[in-house]
Formats: C-alpha cells, structure tokens, sequence
C-alpha cells in the first residue's frame, strides 16, 4: 500500500481493536473474526475509506413504503422465515370440494397473520430475519410501520445483536420484551452508486466495520489485505503488550547469544547451538540480498556489532532501504513478541519432526514397472518374517 495511507490503516486498526475489546475478570477478549468486518465498496477515493460503529449490510428494505431512517429503534432479530412454513417431506393434497383449496389459502394466511401479531404487539421499528419474509407479511408490517429486513447470514445477525442488545429468537411465538434490542442509535439505508446499505449504529458498540473505498476492486483488495495485517499486528500487541525489534536484529542478538553459549559447551553437545545460530542469520541475510549489498561484509559488521556490546547494540538490524546497519529503535520498526516466538518455535518443531523421519514410503513405480526401493525393501522384510 502507498506510504501516504498507513497512517490511515493505522489509525482504522487502532479504533477496530480498541472498539471491540472486552475486559474482564483482568483478560481481554478481542474476536477480530467475528466483530470486526470488512465491507468493500468499489468507488471513491481510498482517503473515504472509514470505521463505522456498528453494522453496514449490502440489504436494502423489502417493501419501498417501508421507512430508510429510524433514529432509536427498537430492534427483533429473528431465524425462522415469516411466510407459511412447508413441511420437509412431499405431501399430496386432495382438493374434493370447491372451497377446499381456499381453506387452504386461509390456513396459510391464518399462520402468517399470527406471526406477524405477535411481532406487532412487541412495537419494534426494525425486524432482521435470516430467512424469507412472504408478500402478506410485508403487508401487515407495513400497515403497522415496521421496516424489514430478510435474508442475512448468521454472521451478520450475531453482530446486529451485539450492537443493538437484541436476542436472536428462533420462532415469533417466543418473543418477548427482554428480546428487544433498544441500544443502537440510528438506522438508515444510503445509496452508494447503485446499491443500497443498510448502516445500524450505536456509540457504546463492539463490533465495528470498516468501509474501505477505492477507485477499482484490485485496490480495494490489496487495502483489505494491509487493513488485515494491520488489524491482527495491533490485536497480538494489545493482548500481548509486548515487542523485540525487526530487521534481523532480534535473530542476530539470539545467534550471537547461542554462538556465545557453544563455546562453553565441550564435545558434540554444542552442534544444536551452532546451527540454530546459523539458522537464524538467514533473515539479516535475506533483507541484504534483497537490497544489493555484500552479504559477506554487512553480516559480519553486523555480527561485530552485536558481539561487541550486547547489552546496547542488540537494537541493530539491516535498513531494508539501503542494506546498511542501522538502529531499530530510531528506526520505528518492532515486531510483535507473540509473532516472532511462534515462529521460532513452528521452526524448530518443524526440523524436529523432519530428523524423526527415518524413511520414506514411495508409491511411485520405475519404468520397467518394479516398485521403488524402500518399498520393494519394506515387501522383503515381510516375507522374511
């Protein structure tokens, strides 16, 4: 992303994790998974991109007499379909009078008409449904000034219940007042080029989305993709409050630490030292490569460096600009503790569970049709026995 909008990206992290945090009992809780979603809508500029408190819907109403704004609503959220429910299994149906089939019809409109009474008697403004709602439906709650909205993932209906205190009821018949969600502060329905979104947000939320903007889907992606990483480097450091400098300096100061060590260590026990000590300075080799430097020259400066003071020179690492040394703390650049420990322990149980491997199976055959070796080997040992 250009270096103009990390302050942006930044900035949107920063207020999606805060936003969302929950602190009890002394821990946080921060589900960057589930309450921090990223809506994309192509257009605009990438400076329009913004966090919102609360929840944005690619949905629009389901009737247009149905009203787009309603400040304070009083919100149900529901998961059963508010149209006549079918069984699950084919039924045949023998119509022998003439008015038998509008008994029928009655009996449908009869279950929908219900549904939708023990709706109104609660007095919402809004109802979320993550099923269908029927043409009758809309109907009565229309005449009862109810907005509604119908077919949202369960994703989206959980973060609707987090920002408004709704109860997610399963049929209407259950409904009560405690299920009503009275904390969202405004909903409204804006048109963005040729959708609609569907906005429902409170101050005192958390669950946040974030709106990104931008002139074509391929920025958009690659913005989603910065806001991501962002958004889970700030989520590891507020649950883990702690970093170690970047640029190769954290590995340089551990392979320097291990080089040190092996030399105290006498026989063969001291191999595991040296190679976990070469292992790590590929990562100050890698940013030198990639910059144009001699590798030779600036690993052992480097390694100079750290050998010389390593009380005060442990901060040092490789300018990812220019190849050369440099101080990350004047620098700016920290990794997160959390991040550099798995990765050094995914390593080092990686190449543990390789040297366990005593052989391999192939399952591939030669040109003349024998099997391999450590096949054909494994079949002799069995017959052996």
């Amino acid at each position: 992303m250009l270096a103009k909008y990390l302050d942006l990206s930044v900035n949107i992290a920063l207020q999606a994790v805060r936003s969302i945090t929950i602190t009890s009992n002394g821990s946080s809780e921060i589900d960057i998974k589930r309450y921090c979603r990223i809506e994309k809508i192509p257009g605009g500029s990438i400076e329009d991109s913004q966090i919102v408190k609360g929840v944005v819907l690619n949905k629009d109403i389901v009737h247009p007499k149905m009203s787009r704004r309603i400040e304070k609503p009083r919100v149900i959220l529901l998961d059963c379909p508010l149209e006549y429910k079918k069984g699950e299994s084919q039924t045949a149906l023998e119509i022998m009078r003439e008015n038998d089939f509008s008994l029928v019809l009655e009996q449908e409109e009869e279950a929908i008409r219900r549904q939708c009474e023990d709706i109104i008697k609660l007095k919402p403004d809004l109802v979320f449904t993550e099923k269908g709602i029927s043409d009758l439906a809309q109907h009565y709650l229309v005449r009862a000034g109810i907005t509604a909205l119908r077919r949202l993932k369960k994703t989206d209906n959980n973060r609707l219940a987090r920002v408004t205190g709704a109860r997610i009821v399963n049929d209407t018949i259950d409904l009560q007042e405690s299920d009503i969600g009275t904390q969202a502060d405004l909903f409204e329905i804006t048109k963005i080029g040729d959708e609609y979104f569907t906005w429902v947000t409170s101050e005192k939320t958390t669950a946040v989305t974030i709106v990104l903007r931008g002139p074509s889907k391929d920025i958009i992606n690659e913005v989603d993709r910065n806001i991501q990483d962002a958004v889970s480097c700030v989520r590891n450091v507020m649950l883990k409050p702690r970093i170690v400098p970047g640029a190769g300096a954290l590995e340089m100061a551990l392979s320097t630490a291990l080089t040190e060590k092996s030399k105290s260590i006498q026989g063969i026990h001291n191999g595991p030292y040296k190679a976990i000590a070469n292992a790590l300075e590929i990562i100050p080799r890698t940013l030198v490569q990639n910059c144009g430097g001699s590798v030779i020259r600036q690993l052992t400066a480097l390694r100079a460096k750290h050998a010389q003071d390593r009380e005060k020179n442990w901060t040092w690492g490789i300018n990812g600009q220019t190849g050369d040394l440099a101080d990350m703390n004047q620098l700016g650049i920290w990794d997160p503790y959390v991040v550099r420990l798995q990765a050094l322990k995914t390593s080092i149980e990686t190449a543990i569970m390789l040297l366990r491997i005593d052989d391999i199976v192939s399952g591939t055959k030669k040109k003349d049709g024998s099997a391999g070796g450590a096949e054909t080997a494994g079949a002799a040992g069995l017959g052996a026995e």
